[in-house]
């Protein structure tokens, strides 16, 4: 059963609506985005630093104890075409705190602006500066939310094509894997998810593929050969949209023989780690935590 902390804020999130909207232009949803995860205060003992890596910003956060020969590489979240390192800072910092690891956050080229490729070559351009930093794969996890949870396992299939080694492992928060929209949970969870409509995927999927078929691996990484990725962790809420793009994606990678791990939360909403305050985030944080350990030998 939802906390009751989580349902208060399901109450709150339904009485405010969702900066998520069908009906508004790209421009009022990016500023909606930016101000309603802007709320959430980053504690004074998380530092971060930005610096230019080969034309993406990307932003360095840390917390103590961190250990600077491993690390975490995340992708934020904001279905390809918004979302940013200010929207996800607060999130990398209680990530960077429970793996012990510094996080780095890539602010990766968005549609429509730029359609895929770019945010898969971002990616894996970012992976391999890493390793050019000298930090191992089998220290690196990549992460990511909702769109960037996707874009985590498309970064995968396209490490695996380009024939570069598999990082240690791989988290993906509520990832959108199937941009096809073809989940029973889309029609299922519509009325239960109060932070994404069915009705806004398609549109910011369109934005994101331009001229690629919605199905391709590239675009929906849910469809691509899984066969010898690293080991996953998913997290999904049971009330979102999204629930299917996480529960077949276990169901494929285990077909295929990949380490998975599924862990699908009571009542929780999409990317419901992103709010510090809810059990089931800590819960969350604290798996995260475990299975860096466990991937990285730590």
């Amino acid at each position: 059963m939802a906390s009751q902390e989580m349902r208060a804020a399901i109450e709150a999130m339904r009485a405010q609506g969702s900066f998520v909207d069908a009906n508004a232009d790209l421009a009022t949803m990016r500023q909606g985005m930016e101000e309603a995860f802007g709320l959430t205060p980053v504690p004074e003992d998380v530092t971060h630093s930005d610096f230019d890596a080969g034309g993406v910003t990307a932003r360095h956060v840390s917390a103590p104890g961190v250990r600077n020969d491993r690390g975490v590489l995340y992708f934020h979240g904001g279905g390809y075409v918004m979302g940013s390192l200010d929207t996800h800072t607060e999130l990398m910092g209680r990530i960077a705190r429970a793996c012990r690891a510094p996080v780095l956050g890539i602010d990766y080229r968005l549609a429509p602006e730029h359609p895929y490729p770019a945010a898969v070559e971002d990616a894996v351009a970012s992976y391999d500066r890493l390793q050019a930093n000298g930090i191992e794969p089998k220290q690196i996890v990549i992460a990511g939310d909702s769109a960037g949870g996707g874009l985590t396992l498309a970064c995968l299939l396209a490490l695996k094509a380009q024939g570069k080694p598999q990082p240690a492992g791989a988290v993906l928060l509520s990832p959108w894997t199937d941009l096809t929209g073809s989940g029973a949970s889309v029609k299922t969870r519509a009325e239960a998810d109060p932070m994404v409509s069915p009705e806004v995927l398609e549109p910011m999927a369109a934005l994101y593929r331009g001229d690629v078929d919605a199905s391709e691996p590239a675009i929906s990484p849910l469809f691509g050969s899984l066969e010898g990725l690293a080991p996953l962790l998913v997290q999904v809420g049971d009330a979102e949209v999204l629930l299917d793009d996480s529960t077949r994606l276990a169901e494929r990678a285990e077909a295929a023989g990949v380490d998975i791990e599924l862990q699908v939360f009571d009542g929780a909403f999409h990317v419901f780690q992103s709010m510090p305050d809810l059990p089931e985030s800590a819960e969350a944080l604290a798996s995260i935590g475990a299975f860096f350990d466990r991937v990285t030998g730590s």
